[in-house]
């Protein structure tokens, strides 16, 4: 039967042993946190964080709708995408907004997965900022007046922002933007397509796949875009507004 010395000899081992696989953790957790593969980075495109909770747009774009939209869909969109520019280096080295603008340099065997994915993580990185919690409802300052400059009213031009979005066949986008003559209008592009890809500025679009709304609306896309104007940081797109007028002057 052990003695008291036997016992000591085991709790003094006991305790060694411990502390040797405390250490172990720590000295791999803090090389795990340098790994680029642990963190996250390391590839050339990376999923943004929601600038708000899940929840945060209630009642108008439901929790559940947010989770599946950025946490799956986009997060599918920037995984493919790494997936096409590995192994193109000069490819991945760019802004996917430069990306996008630079397709025709873009190999061709990537080409279209470039364009489709690359699409969409710049698409939906725009669309969470585009909107926003207690949104002010209505534009103000210098969008507003170029907005009742260019189609009358901030009503009228809802109703034709609205007969676009509505018009698209299937899935894509409809957007305010400005064009290469710093002139605001109104377009619409399939699938993941968008004004970038143009050399044009979006101010503020709506995504109308219906992975964006039929949780909800199912089918009723009108009841969607009707609720999405109560969202629309209107402050976001007269900074990007601003800021485009800016660096043409």
């Amino acid at each position: 039967m052990p003695n008291r010395r036997d016992w000591m000899k085991v709790t003094g081992l006991m305790t060694g042993l411990t502390a040797i696989a405390s250490t172990f953790r720590l000295d791999l957790n803090a090389s795990l946190a340098q790994t680029p593969s642990a963190s996250g980075n390391g590839l050339p495109y990376s999923l943004p964080p929601l600038p708000y909770e899940y929840d945060a747009l209630e009642p108008y774009i439901d929790a559940q709708t947010m989770h599946l939209h950025h946490d799956k869909h986009h997060a599918a969109y920037v995984k493919n995408l790494n997936a096409a520019v590995a192994g193109y280096p000069d490819v991945a080295k760019l802004p996917v907004e430069d990306l996008l603008q630079q397709l025709d340099k873009v190999p061709e065997s990537i080409r279209t997965a470039v364009r489709n994915n690359g699409g969409g993580h710049a698409n939906h990185s725009f669309f969470w900022k585009v909107m926003q919690k207690n949104a002010p409802g209505q534009p103000k300052g210098e969008l507003a007046r170029a907005l009742d400059k260019n189609f009358g009213s901030f009503s009228a031009f809802q109703e034709q922002f609205t007969k676009a979005a509505l018009s698209v066949f299937g899935s894509g986008w409809a957007w305010l933007r400005l064009d290469e003559k710093q002139e605001l209008g109104i377009e619409t592009t399939p699938n993941q397509d968008s004004p970038w890809m143009a050399g044009r500025t979006p101010l503020m679009g709506v995504d109308v796949w219906e992975h964006a709304y039929y949780l909800k609306y199912q089918n009723v896309r009108a009841d969607y875009v009707a609720a999405f104007y109560k969202v629309i940081s209107w402050d976001f797109a007269n900074e990007r507004f601003q800021g485009a007028l800016s660096r043409a002057r």
